[in-house]
Protein backbone atom coordinates (compact mmCIF):
# COMPACT_ATOMS: atom_id res chain seq x y z
CA UNK A 1 0.00 0.00 0.00
CA UNK A 2 0.99 3.58 -0.67
CA UNK A 3 -0.68 6.42 1.17
CA UNK A 4 -0.72 9.79 -0.56
CA UNK A 5 -1.54 13.15 0.99
CA UNK A 6 -1.78 16.31 -1.07
CA UNK A 7 -1.24 19.81 0.25
CA UNK A 8 -0.61 23.32 -0.99
CA UNK A 9 -3.97 24.15 -2.49
CA UNK A 10 -5.85 27.33 -1.75
CA UNK A 11 -7.28 30.52 -3.17
CA UNK A 12 -5.13 32.47 -5.62
CA UNK A 13 -5.76 35.33 -8.01
CA UNK A 14 -5.57 34.81 -11.74
CA UNK A 15 -1.98 35.07 -12.90
CA UNK A 16 -0.66 33.78 -9.61
CA UNK A 17 1.30 30.65 -8.76
CA UNK A 18 0.95 27.69 -6.43
CA UNK A 19 3.06 24.67 -5.65
CA UNK A 20 1.22 21.52 -4.73
CA UNK A 21 2.90 18.75 -2.78
CA UNK A 22 2.03 15.09 -2.46
CA UNK A 23 3.67 13.22 0.39
CA UNK A 24 3.85 9.45 0.18
CA UNK A 25 4.21 6.84 2.87
CA UNK A 26 4.07 3.08 2.92
CA UNK A 27 5.87 1.11 0.25
CA UNK A 28 9.01 2.45 -1.35
CA UNK A 29 8.05 5.70 -3.02
CA UNK A 30 10.98 5.68 -5.41
CA UNK A 31 9.71 2.67 -7.37
CA UNK A 32 6.46 4.35 -8.40
CA UNK A 33 5.67 6.62 -11.27
CA UNK A 34 3.59 9.53 -10.05
CA UNK A 35 0.99 11.72 -11.68
CA UNK A 36 -1.23 14.70 -11.10
CA UNK A 37 -4.86 14.82 -12.15
CA UNK A 38 -7.53 17.40 -11.52
CA UNK A 39 -11.31 17.47 -11.38
CA UNK A 40 -13.03 20.78 -12.15
CA UNK A 41 -16.49 21.36 -10.70
CA UNK A 42 -19.05 19.24 -12.52
CA UNK A 43 -16.49 17.66 -14.82
CA UNK A 44 -14.54 14.44 -15.16
CA UNK A 45 -11.16 13.94 -13.58
CA UNK A 46 -8.45 14.77 -16.11
CA UNK A 47 -4.78 13.93 -16.44
CA UNK A 48 -2.21 16.72 -16.14
CA UNK A 49 1.29 15.32 -15.84
CA UNK A 50 3.31 12.26 -14.92
CA UNK A 51 6.88 11.61 -13.84
CA UNK A 52 8.89 8.40 -13.85
CA UNK A 53 10.18 6.73 -10.71
CA UNK A 54 13.65 8.18 -11.14
CA UNK A 55 12.35 11.58 -12.17
CA UNK A 56 14.16 11.36 -15.48
CA UNK A 57 11.08 11.32 -17.64
CA UNK A 58 8.01 13.51 -17.62
CA UNK A 59 4.93 13.87 -19.77
CA UNK A 60 2.30 16.63 -19.81
CA UNK A 61 -1.09 17.05 -21.32
CA UNK A 62 -1.33 20.02 -23.68
CA UNK A 63 -3.21 22.16 -21.18
CA UNK A 64 -0.40 21.77 -18.65
CA UNK A 65 2.57 22.32 -20.92
CA UNK A 66 4.40 25.56 -20.32
CA UNK A 67 2.57 26.50 -17.13
CA UNK A 68 2.84 23.41 -14.92
CA UNK A 69 5.95 21.50 -13.88
CA UNK A 70 5.98 18.11 -12.19
CA UNK A 71 8.97 17.11 -10.11
CA UNK A 72 9.84 14.74 -7.30
CA UNK A 73 12.23 14.38 -4.42
CA UNK A 74 12.64 10.70 -3.63
CA UNK A 75 14.62 11.49 -0.49
CA UNK A 76 11.56 13.29 0.84
CA UNK A 77 9.00 10.87 -0.64
CA UNK A 78 7.28 13.83 -2.26
CA UNK A 79 6.07 14.80 -5.69
CA UNK A 80 5.32 18.39 -6.62
CA UNK A 81 3.26 20.31 -9.13
CA UNK A 82 4.43 23.86 -9.68
CA UNK A 83 1.74 25.94 -11.34
CA UNK A 84 2.21 29.37 -12.88
CA UNK A 85 -0.03 31.87 -14.68
CA UNK A 86 -3.10 30.35 -13.12
CA UNK A 87 -6.47 30.94 -14.72
CA UNK A 88 -10.01 30.67 -13.34
CA UNK A 89 -10.47 27.53 -15.44
CA UNK A 90 -7.69 25.88 -13.41
CA UNK A 91 -10.10 25.80 -10.47
CA UNK A 92 -10.42 22.15 -9.48
CA UNK A 93 -9.59 19.53 -6.93
CA UNK A 94 -6.06 18.34 -7.64
CA UNK A 95 -5.10 14.74 -7.01
CA UNK A 96 -1.84 12.86 -7.04
CA UNK A 97 -1.69 9.22 -8.01
CA UNK A 98 0.84 6.39 -8.19
CA UNK A 99 1.44 3.32 -10.31
CA UNK A 100 4.44 1.06 -10.88
CA UNK A 101 5.01 1.95 -14.55
CA UNK A 102 5.57 5.31 -16.18
CA UNK A 103 3.58 6.49 -19.12
CA UNK A 104 -0.15 6.26 -18.56
CA UNK A 105 -2.54 9.16 -18.77
CA UNK A 106 -5.55 7.04 -17.83
CA UNK A 107 -7.21 7.34 -14.45
CA UNK A 108 -8.00 3.63 -14.37
CA UNK A 109 -4.32 2.68 -14.61
CA UNK A 110 -3.36 4.29 -11.31
CA UNK A 111 -3.41 2.15 -8.21
CA UNK A 112 -3.16 4.69 -5.42
CA UNK A 113 -4.77 8.09 -4.96
CA UNK A 114 -4.69 10.92 -2.50
CA UNK A 115 -7.77 12.69 -1.16
CA UNK A 116 -7.15 15.81 -3.21
CA UNK A 117 -6.47 19.46 -2.52
CA UNK A 118 -8.72 22.29 -3.66
CA UNK A 119 -7.32 25.01 -5.89
CA UNK A 120 -9.51 28.03 -6.54
CA UNK A 121 -8.42 30.75 -8.95
CA UNK A 122 -10.31 34.00 -8.76
CA UNK A 123 -10.65 36.37 -11.68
Amino acid sequence: QVQLVESGGGLVQAGGSLRLSCAASGRTFSIYAMAWFRQPPGKEREFLATISASGGNTYYTDSAKGRFTISRDNAKNTVYLQMHSLKPEDTAIYYCAARPLFGSTLRRDYDYWGQGTQVTVSS
